[in-house]
């Protein structure tokens, strides 16, 4: 089983992208308003991929993706935002995330970022 960390602001986005996983796929949620909070749940759970909202309150998520990559280097992030600007999307590709997931996300976007995280997170075993 893959546990998932789905970091957002906003419960409905945390719900929306619930919705959007495979449902044939048996996954473990962990969920988190901001990235401080997040920071605390990848501490205590090591999740193996992480959607992470990048604007939020306490922490965003450019903070909490740099933080994240501090205790984890080989952490796969899935940067959601609705931020598409060429700048904002350098910005998380130096942080080390593995992929920008623009948002709203749609199901099969959702299942493409998933099957390309699996892949790296298998081609880190």
């Amino acid at each position: 089983m893959i546990t998932l960390l789905i970091v957002d602001d906003s419960p409905i986005a945390r719900q929306i992208l619930k919705k959007c996983l495979p449902k044939e796929d048996n996954y473990s949620i962990i969920e988190a308003c901001n990235g401080q909070e997040a920071l605390e749940k990848f501490r205590q759970f090591r999740p193996e991929i992480t959607f992470m909202d990048m604007t939020m309150p306490v922490m965003d998520g450019f903070q909490a993706i740099a933080e994240i990559k501090k205790l984890d280097p080989q952490a796969i992030i899935i940067a959601a935002t609705a931020d598409v600007q060429k700048k904002a999307k350098q910005r998380i590709a130096d942080l080390g995330a593995l992929m920008h997931l623009p948002k709203p996300a749609s199901p099969k976007a959702v299942r493409d970022a998933l099957a390309k995280a699996e892949q790296a997170l298998r081609e880190q075993i």
